[in-house]
Formats: C-alpha cells, sequence, structure tokens
C-alpha cells in the first residue's frame, strides 16, 4: 500500500478555513487529520464537534480525529454524527481501553490508538489485533511546530513488529514535526500515514508539498 498523508487541520488558516479544505481536496492528500484538544489531557485547546459539522459538507475524504482528551468515551456518538470516520484515542486516557475500541467500531467508524512518545509500543500487545490504526506521536502532544522526537523511528520498527506478530490490520501513522527530513526514514521503518501540518500549511505552495510527502 502506497503511503497516505494527512494535513492536520490545526496549523490551517482559520480565517478562512473554507480555502484550506478545498485545497487538501484537490491535493493528494487522503485524509483530513482533526486534532481535538480540551486544555485538561493536553495543555492546549483546540477545536471541536461544531468545526466538523462546518466543514464536512465541504470534504472529500476521510475524517481523522485524534481525540486529546479525557474520557473520550463520552464522544463517541457525537463525533460519529459530526462525520468522522476515524475516532483516535489516547492509550493514556483509556481505564477500559478494550471496552472504548468496541465501542468505537459499534458505532460504524474505525478505531485507532494514540501512543505519547514516553509510552512503550509493547502495551498495545493486547490490544493491536483489534486496532484499525495506531498513531505514534513523535512531539509531546499539545501544540503544533515541535522539533521532532529521534526515538520514533525505532518506535516505529518496534509497533510494525508487533502488528505483524499479532496479524493486526493496523496502519502505523506518525504525528509531529514529519517534514522532508524525516519522512522517507519514518515509511522505510514501517510508517503508513504521515500527518504533518506546520510543514504543510506554513509552506509557499501547500499542494506542492503534500505532492512531495506522497512522492516518497
Amino acid at each position: 500500500m502506497k503511503h497516505l498523508i494527512a494535513p492536520s487541520l490545526l496549523a490551517a488558516d482559520f480565517s478562512n478555513l473554507k480555502k484550506d479544505v478545498e485545497m487538501i481536496n484537490q491535493s493528494e492528500a487522503d485524509w483530513f487529520h482533526l486534532d481535538i484538544m480540551d486544555g485538561v489531557f493536553v495543555p492546549n485547546i483546540s477545536f471541536g464537534i461544531p468545526i466538523l459539522e462546518s466543514i464536512k459538507p465541504l470534504a472529500k475524504k476521510p475524517f481523522d480525529v485524534h481525540l486529546m482528551i479525557t474520557d473520550p468515551d463520552r464522544y463517541i456518538e457525537a463525533f460519529q454524527k459530526a462525520g468522522a470516520d476515524i475516532y483516535n484515542v489516547h492509550y493514556e486516557a483509556c481505564n477500559h481501553l478494550h471496552r472504548t475500541v468496541q465501542s468505537i467500531h459499534a458505532s460504524g467508524m474505525k478505531a485507532g490508538v494514540t501512543l505519547n512518545p514516553h509510552t512503550p509500543v509493547a502495551l498495545l500487545e493486547d490490544i493491536v489485533a483489534d486496532l484499525d490504526l495506531v498513531l505514534l506521536m513523535s512531539v509531546n502532544p499539545g501544540f503544533g511546530g515541535q522539533k521532532y522526537i529521534q526515538n520514533t523511528y525505532s518506535k516505529v520498527a518496534q509497533l510494525k513488529e508487533l502488528i505483524l506478530k499479532k496479524n493486526s490490520r493496523a496502519l502505523i501513522e506518525v504525528d509531529g514535526g514529519v517534514d522532508n527530513s524525516n519522512a522517507k526514514q519514518l515509511i522505510d521503518q514501517g510508517a503508513d500515514v504521515l500527518v504533518a501540518g506546520s510543514y504543510i500549511f506554513k509552506s509557499a505552495n501547500p499542494m506542492e508539498t503534500i505532492a512531495g510527502l506522497k512522492s516518497l
């Protein structure tokens, strides 16, 4: 499978969000990546359900929703109704992760689990076979534009090994500081989906930047 590109709307121009949504529609990007932050689980507040509802009619690609919030179980149905296609929760935020994954699947969405930089891949051994996606944070979650954490390469390789061992269908996604200096090595280690925010939206030509990541 050719790797996927998921531009993060956290870095988009919110004074003209429609323009950036249409740019992603026309680009070689595969998904919209939407970072939902509550100011509790992470030290930042981003956006929520009203933004999803407003851009869903405009968007022509799936919504990859990354919940950086406490108690994400409470919002499964609400985000599904708002248009989420993938519901991605943090391992660190879920007391009963298997139950959460079951609820996500029951709602009709794909289930993803995110690991913070300090969280070992091995903790997913008993759940990875049930997942559609695993997101590895390559920065500490909460703010865009951070420096990439080099240890992510080995985590991707470890996760790929675990997925193969468990016959899992899960895709490996990486988010944080992804650009042309590390994207190829991440793909070579086994990454399937690259999330990029500032690197895309702050570039002179975002569509060309997306095309460049897609062509690696």
